[in-house]
């Protein structure tokens, strides 16, 4: 497996064109005190696209991780993606789109002032080869090196020659579901992720991690140069429910601390998944409040 300055020396050799024209544009600064933050397009799962730019624009966050169900057919809102003509209709339309489109999505990211440090595109255990591999062109498209996925552990190995081969990163989304061992929960399977592939690396979602039972702040410590991104949420322990920030057990705070002072180059984004009271425009505002405060 990669070390953090290896991804690194690995990501500066392949600067793709885009990145480098996004300059041009001026650049939302979301970093407070050193700390990268930003957000999960998921957290604007409420609204399309162009909406949710927009939404990142007035909350003041110029990182994200791209949700794929915001550019894909039906936006982030169109159900039935599990029934058989959804899932056929998907793959269709993932191995016939032009890349262009991406393109044009990045340029859109690109003129709002936001960074696109990631595509989140969850390889499930139904994707064709074809799919896998179309993902990475995608992928190559949007101009990230990282993709980040909720996969299994099986799909993971079948994805691993195509990482290898397109040579970008995927770091695996944990969740907090113990009794599943084709789930990534505990940190043994995050471990048994970066055995298959050097390319392989770790998106640690800390709520999630919380209510499994371990502590995010020390998985950060020992293993910070195998984790590409961090989801920031608050939740209970024992696999309990998303809270609003602060009223659950995920030390937020101490993680924050612990990047500001170690200075590890971790983006940190904001995952609104807890059921607030206000538009998410507002909730994520709070969020990202807590972040700064967390930091002063």
């Amino acid at each position: 497996m990669y070390s953090r300055r290896e991804f690194g020396k690995l990501a500066i050799a392949s600067v793709p064109l885009c990145s480098a024209i996004s300059s041009a544009y001026p650049k939302i600064n979301s970093k407070v005190q050193g700390v990268q933050l930003g957000t999960q397009t998921y957290s604007f799962r409420d609204r399309p696209l162009d909406a949710a730019i927009k939404a990142m624009v007035e909350v003041g966050l110029g990182d994200c991780e791209l949700f794929s169900p915001h550019i894909e057919p039906g936006g982030p809102g169109g159900g039935g993606r599990g029934n058989p003509e959804a899932r056929a209709a998907l793959r269709k339309w993932r191995l016939s789109v032009s890349m262009d489109e991406f393109k044009a999505i990045r340029k859109k990211f690109d003129d709002a002032g936001i960074n696109i440090h990631a595509f989140n595109l969850s390889f499930r255990d139904d994707f064709t080869d074809e799919e896998i591999d179309r993902g990475f062109e995608m992928a190559k498209a949007l101009g990230v090196k990282v993709i980040t996925a909720s996969s299994t552990v099986t799909a993971a190995k079948r994805v691993a020659p195509f990482a290898d081969k397109h040579k970008i990163i995927v770091a695996m989304h944990g969740h907090s579901d113990l009794k599943d061992p084709n789930q990534f929960a505990k940190p043994e399977s995050f471990a048994q992720a970066m055995a298959m592939s050097k390319y392989f690396a770790v998106n640690l979602d800390i709520g999630h991690f919380t209510a499994a039972g371990y502590d995010p702040v020390d998985y950060i410590k020992n293993h910070h140069e195998h984790i590409m991104v961090l989801h920031l949420k608050d939740r209970k322990k024992d696999e309990g429910p998303n809270t609003p920030w602060g009223q659950g057990d995920t030390p937020i705070k101490a993680v924050l601390q612990l990047l500001k002072e170690k200075k590890y180059p971790i983006p940190a984004f904001i995952e609104y998944e807890y059921k607030g009271n206000d538009d998410a425009v507002v909730e994520v505002k709070r969020c990202f409040q807590y972040c700064k405060d967390a930091l002063a």
